[in-house]
């Protein structure tokens, strides 16, 4: 451990579990690093990842934004592609879109397609995939309503899911964010998650939940919403 996450550590009480609120302004305290550090939120979950009626995925808006700026891309066509400049899209394109993705074109960091694109995506599972940008039903990144998917995406719409551990990571915001809003982005986040809990997952839903900055220490979160 170096100097100065061994600093960060001795700012968190050993076997304590902060709120949240607690938790976002001592993120907050042990961010040392010399660049504007993300805040992330991490939730362990109790379920079998490697069923697939116990995925836990869902998109939500942070009511304080992510305090990044997302380049999205759009694959459709006709009006569609209007409708998605108009509302802000940064890459726009149809058939000849997919195609240069196909070359190696990337200058976005989410994509969303029409259902009748798909077809055409479908092919680049390989390349899209484990990038996590290939557009999905249950994030809202596909669907016809191609502005209002732009519009909440430039506008702190998150997409997340567990990982290969039943684990939840997220950004929600950066150190320079006030707790108050730090906390909030977190709760929406967590409040979704118990919502959508799969009806096959069993006992302890929800395990353990920590914030941390992109360089410090975990901070461990009461389970106790």
């Amino acid at each position: 451990m170096g100097k100065r996450l061994e600093a960060a550590v001795k700012n968190i009480e050993k076997d304590k579990l902060y709120t949240l609120s607690e938790a976002a302004a001592l993120v907050k305290k042990c961010a040392s690093a010399k660049f504007p550090e993300s805040v992330e939120l991490h939730v362990r979950l109790g379920i079998d990842p490697k069923q697939s009626d116990q995925m836990v995925r869902s998109s939500v808006i942070l009511p304080h934004g992510t305090g990044k700026t997302r380049r999205v891309g759009v694959v459709s066509k006709g009006e569609k592609l209007k409708e998605a400049q108009e509302a802000g899209a940064d890459v726009v394109g149809s058939t000849e879109l997919a195609e240069e993705i196909a070359k190696g074109r990337m200058d976005f960091d989410v994509l969303v397609a029409t259902p009748d694109m798909m077809k055409d995506l479908s092919k680049l599972g390989k390349i899209l995939g484990p990038r996590g940008l290939m557009p999905n039903p249950k994030s809202g990144t596909v669907t016809f309503e191609v502005a209002k998917a732009v519009k909440e995406l430039k506008g702190g719409r998150v997409e997340f899911k567990n990982d290969e551990y039943g684990i939840i990571h997220l950004g929600i915001g950066k150190v320079s964010f006030a707790p108050e809003q730090l906390a909030e982005n977190a709760k929406v986040v967590i409040d979704l998650v118990l919502k959508i809990k799969p009806a096959a997952a069993k006992g302890t839903y929800i395990k353990s939940v920590a914030l941390s900055s992109t360089m410090g220490p975990g901070i461990p979160v009461s389970t106790s919403f």
